[in-house]
């Protein structure tokens, strides 16, 4: 407890801390970059240059280590051929820096990467079509993940590891919006995922293929629904695919189902956001089945989940809003809970993991001196179920014995422009 309360008063102590919200009728479109210019076709250059990045510092109290990294770099770069094709580019550059040899398995290890290349095509005032690697819309934090668009030094956990963001794949889609209704709609055709790539503990991000050689012999399906009332936005969205991209010799060698469908995972999500004289809320639960992940354990030994879960609820307020002096800043205290479980429900022949059911309340400030500028800093409470021996495998002398609770201390600043 004492813990708690040294991590709490620095978060209140230090730097005011960040929120990346905006606090405005969830309907009313706010451009907060040349990228969301671009987006609203009232770019006034053709050619358009935009980007964000975040750095942090964290403290692993159970581990009595700290760590600190410049956690993202990304430029945008986009071009208007004309009133009806445009380009949206995006390079990312993660943890600074890239070398050979680099730990997959490490937390910090450096990566450069397209985040989004595409092409989009406006049918009408109302209608467009995307063409290339880009984002689908899935849960909230997928196409909207700029650092000063969500509370906290981390991104949600949820949307880690249960809706893996930023997950983009190469495909096409359209995307539109009701003439009378305040209803959005989206559908898209993707590549499928690898459940050959699939690791235990970590969902499906590893059977992503990101436009780096991805597997055409299966494919995905996603859509979505966002519907705006007053100051609420409510969303749903599915995602149907195929895992197994391998040809019908490889496939029927390690007995599994192939085709554009083969071994089909299935994931949805409900959210919902509110805004409103400085009080914003938003909630969300997702959840991923995975019928044929015997076969996979069978076939690959990676020990993949049948079932998948994750929710969370968040409230926050903004400090500043009555503040005449201050009214074009933001102070905003928020809480946020999160539960997932990336073992709910396993094969025969899979083997729990009690880390993976994770509960996690993170509680902290966003300061923003302006729009495109946050300084973020939170506490986190995490409680796991228990580990289980049989998944420890030549564990290092030095290692520290597993503890199901534990304390993080983060402290960070994001930018976009």
């Amino acid at each position: 407890m004492k813990k708690v309360l040294l991590c709490l008063a620095g978060c209140f102590i230090a730097i005011p801390f960040l929120y990346s919200q905006q606090y405005t009728p969830a309907q009313q479109l706010v451009l907060r970059t040349n990228e969301d210019s671009l987006n609203a076709g009232v770019a006034t250059n053709k050619t358009v240059v935009s980007g964000y990045g975040s750095a942090f510092y964290q403290r692993n109290f159970n581990e009595e280590m700290s760590r600190a990294t410049l956690e993202r770099a990304v430029l945008f770069i986009g071009h208007r051929f004309n009133d009806k094709i445009s380009f949206f580019s995006e390079m990312e550059l993660e943890n600074a820096v890239v070398e050979a040899g680099s730990d997959s398995k490490d937390n910090f290890k450096g990566e450069l990467a397209m985040e989004q290349a595409y092409l989009r095509f406006n049918v009408n005032p109302r209608q467009y079509i995307v063409a290339g690697l880009f984002t689908p819309r899935i849960g909230m934090l997928n196409e909207n993940h700029l650092p000063v668009n969500f509370n906290g030094v981390e991104r949600p956990l949820v949307e880690q590891l249960i809706i893996p963001a930023t997950w983009r794949e190469l495909g096409i889609g359209f995307y539109g919006r009701l003439r009378r209704q305040p209803l959005n709609y989206s559908i898209a055709l993707l590549n499928g995922l690898s459940a050959a790539s699939f690791e235990h503990g970590t969902g499906i991000i590893e059977g992503r293929a990101e436009g780096s050689g991805a597997f055409a012999n299966d494919i995905a399906i996603t859509a979505s629904l966002q519907y705006y009332w007053q100051n609420f936005r409510f969303q749903v969205s599915g995602y149907m695919g195929g895992t197994n991209g391998a040809n019908k010799r490889q496939s029927d060698s390690l007995q599994l189902h192939h085709g554009a469908f083969g071994l089909p995972l299935y994931l949805g999500e409900a959210n919902i956001q509110y805004t409103h004289n400085g009080f914003a809320f938003k909630a969300i639960g997702s959840i991923i089945s995975y019928p044929d992940a015997a076969d996979i354990n069978k076939a690959y030994a990676n020990n993949v989940s049948k079932v998948m879960y994750g929710a969370y609820a968040e409230l926050a307020y903004n400090l500043l809003e009555k503040s005449t002096k201050y009214k074009e800043q933001q102070l905003n205290a928020f809480a946020r809970y999160e539960a997932f479980d990336l073992n709910s429900s396993i094969p025969a022949n899979g083997i729990h993991d009690g880390t993976l059911k994770q509960q996690h309340l993170i509680a902290g400030f966003t300061y923003l001196p302006i729009l495109n500028v946050a300084i973020k800093a939170d506490v986190r409470l995490a409680h796991t179920g228990d580990e289980n021996p049989v998944l420890v495998i030549n564990p290092s002398p030095a290692r520290i014995p597993y503890k199901t609770s534990n304390t993080f201390l983060n402290v960070g600043i994001g930018y976009a422009f």
